[in-house]
């Protein structure tokens, strides 16, 4: 006799699911849904000894260490005649996801940087930080796959001599910065980077106001004097604004990254996993929607100058514009980046060279004893020749003096003023 099945003995058939139901009480399954296909992930190994190939920035093509095999990667170079997409749930949708190749994604525990690099590296530090506390996990595929990217042209070595000589300019730094040797290893990491096009009709309106010279008769003398008319105009600009690069990352220094441009995007390839062989790269954390808000947010910046510059005088009043944009377009790419920290007087600075021009931008300590020394040296003649004015003013020389001083301390004061202003940028980085 067959022992009689109770409910709680029941389970669902096999690939059923619980769905949701509109009877209170009443459980109901349903077929489980089907797993998102993720991309078929290429891998890299030399077909003649199975070791693992990287791309090389100085052959460019892919190089196997161990045997000397080299492949060429393939991809086409389209530059700026690259697929541009609108603004569109479809253009989302219809873009690939994850990188194409077998890699991992990296999580650093000392500044939260996630980025990927190739599955075979064993160990690797944290690019943004110098961390080696890293935790590693399987890379995700919930991002937007790169349409194009540029390829690193600049190998470490080229890299490297960027760097020394960058570090051997400069009167405001210490003397002692070019003999440093304590640069750390070069990390060359492809960075996210949103690419926007739009064009603007910007209309503008303000008060303008006009010189014109009238004569006047007052105490007993005609005199000329400068008369601003005020008047109403309006005016309307276009402005087509192309290849506006956003960076989709927040783990860099926005100053710094956007002293390495620019980049020539005519070099723009059609992505391929092989570029990433043996690189890093950043998947980005600024997603497109307010990417896209930040790039309005600059190009209205663009309009509003191009508005200023279509008035007819410099005298300007309640200035307003209106931008209507259109043909709004975007891209999504990598662009090369070196990453390295170096060390001075126990203080750690970074450094960062575009990997395809080997432009270099970083932080450089100041040497506050030279800057002070020339700011003295630029208010001493004024200062010095107030001094002696003051004294042969009991001779009724001084009368001549102390206006000459008086120029020279301004002068001396607007260049200290300068150099002092250039001297806390650089040190604020």
């Amino acid at each position: 006799m067959l022992a009689r099945q109770t409910y709680a003995d029941w389970t669902p058939p096999p690939g059923f699911v619980p769905a949701s139901s509109r009877v209170t009480g009443i459980e109901v399954y349903a077929p489980a849904p089907p797993e998102e296909a993720q991309p078929e992930a290429s891998t890299f190994r030399c077909p003649q000894c199975n070791g693992i190939v990287s791309y090389s920035a100085d052959v460019q093509q892919l190089v196997c260490p161990h045997c000397g095999y080299t492949q060429e990667v393939g991809a086409r170079v389209v530059g700026l005649a690259a697929d541009r997409f609108e603004f569109t749930l479809e253009a989302l949708d219809q873009s690939e996801k994850g990188w194409g190749t077998e890699r991992k994604s990296i999580q650093c525990e000392a500044c939260n940087a996630v980025f990927s690099a190739g599955g075979g590296e064993l160990s690797t530090t944290c690019p943004f930080c110098g961390s080696n506390r890293v935790a590693t996990r399987a890379a995700g595929h919930d991002f937007i796959r790169p349409g194009y990217l540029v390829p690193f042209t600049v190998d470490a070595e080229r890299c490297r001599t960027a760097v020394t000589e960058w570090l051997g300019k400069g009167w405001m730094h210490p003397p002692t910065l070019r003999q440093v040797n304590a640069i750390g290893h070069f990390t060359g990491i492809y960075l996210p980077f949103w690419v926007f096009d739009a064009r603007i009709e910007a209309q503008w309106k303000a008060l303008v106001g006009h010189e014109r010279q009238e004569r006047r008769y007052r105490n007993g003398k005609w005199e000329t004097e400068t008369v601003i008319d005020w008047r109403w105009e309006n005016g309307r600009v276009h402005l087509p604004i192309a290849n506006m690069l956003i960076h989709g990352t927040d783990k860099t220094s926005t100053v710094l990254l956007e002293r390495l441009y620019p980049y020539n995007l005519n070099q723009l390839t059609v992505y391929d996993a092989g570029y990433l062989a043996g690189w890093q790269a950043q998947a980005y954390e600024m997603q497109l929607k307010p990417a896209w808000e930040l790039g309005k947010q600059r190009m209205r910046e663009q309009a509003k100058s191009a508005c200023y510059r279509d008035v007819s005088s410099s005298h300007v009043r309640n200035f307003s514009m209106t931008a209507d944009f259109s043909d709004e377009r975007w891209r999504y790419v990598l662009l090369p980046t070196y990453l390295a920290t170096y060390e001075f007087e126990n203080k750690v600075y970074h450094v960062m060279v575009n990997g395809q021009t080997a432009v270099v931008a970083g932080q450089k300590p100041i040497a506050w004893l030279r800057v002070w020394l020339v700011i003295t040296l630029a208010l001493a003649p004024g200062l010095l020749g107030g001094l002696i004015g003051l004294v042969t003013s009991l001779f009724g020389v001084g009368v001549f003096v102390l206006p000459v001083a008086f120029v020279l301390f301004v002068a001396g004061l607007v260049v200290a003023v300068y150099i002092f202003n250039r001297a806390r940028a650089a040190g604020d980085i």
